[in-house]
């Protein structure tokens, strides 16, 4: 048996955004389809924004949609922070990436800090070669690290 996992962001009329900008980070292929195409009326609002997305490619699989109803784009579930060395949160999950080196990395890091709120900067740690934390743009928290040798 072979078994996978992906993760499905939920966004609130941002997910056509999103994914094209995990493309733009990571690469790969996208596939979206819309509640229009669905079988919703054309002319109805909402009609235009995501029932499905996928990324895929690049080593990450990423799946995402926009929830019916939901519009407040600037809202975000929870937040994060970095204080006295301990993560503070209330969102009920990380999305986790882990290279094998710090210059790839930071290629990745680059490019998911923009418009991003660092709550731990990419920096050596106790325990990887790289490790940083951020919230990127659509309100995504990602952990960043090199994995140990």
């Amino acid at each position: 048996m072979t078994i996978t996992t992906t993760t499905h962001l939920n966004f609130r009329g941002t997910a056509r955004q999103a994914l094209e900008f995990y493309r733009s980070v990571f690469g790969g292929e996208i596939a979206l389809a819309t509640y229009g195409e669905f079988g919703m009326p054309a002319d109805a609002p909402g009609a235009d924004r995501l029932v499905f997305g996928e990324l895929d490619g690049g080593g990450i699989r990423l799946m995402a949609y926009d929830i019916p109803g939901l519009d407040d784009a600037s809202a975000t579930a929870g937040e994060t922070r970095r204080e006295n060395g301990l993560t503070i949160t209330d969102r009920p999950f990380f999305q986790s990436l882990r290279a094998t080196s710090l210059d790839e990395l930071t290629g990745y890091w680059d490019a998911l800090a923009v418009g991003a709120e660092v709550a731990e900067p990419l920096a050596a740690s106790a325990w990887s070669a790289g490790f940083g934390m951020l919230t990127d743009r659509f309100g995504v928290t990602w952990v960043l690290d090199v994995r140990a040798s």
